[in-house]
């Protein structure tokens, strides 16, 4: 049994993961999560992941919050 997926049906599905990925990468799974999720179960899955996920805390922002002086 073979199964035929159509080309532009599958760079469609992989655009749609990449640019998830990269709407997620401030969030706590960063990058790689965020793609892998939209990529592996469905774009629609990985926008409400993205939604859902909270956003992690920078070490610049956690440093500039406390008053310590960056160099």
């Amino acid at each position: 049994m073979t199964i035929f997926i159509n080309p532009w049906i599958f760079l469609i599905w992989v655009v749609a993961a990449w640019i998830i990925g990269i709407l997620g990468r401030d969030t706590r799974f960063g990058f790689v999560g965020n793609f892998l999720i939209a990529f592996v179960f469905s774009p629609i899955v990985g926008i409400l992941v993205l939604l859902a996920a909270e956003r992690a805390k920078s070490p610049l922002a956690v440093r500039k919050r406390k008053g310590r002086r960056i160099i």
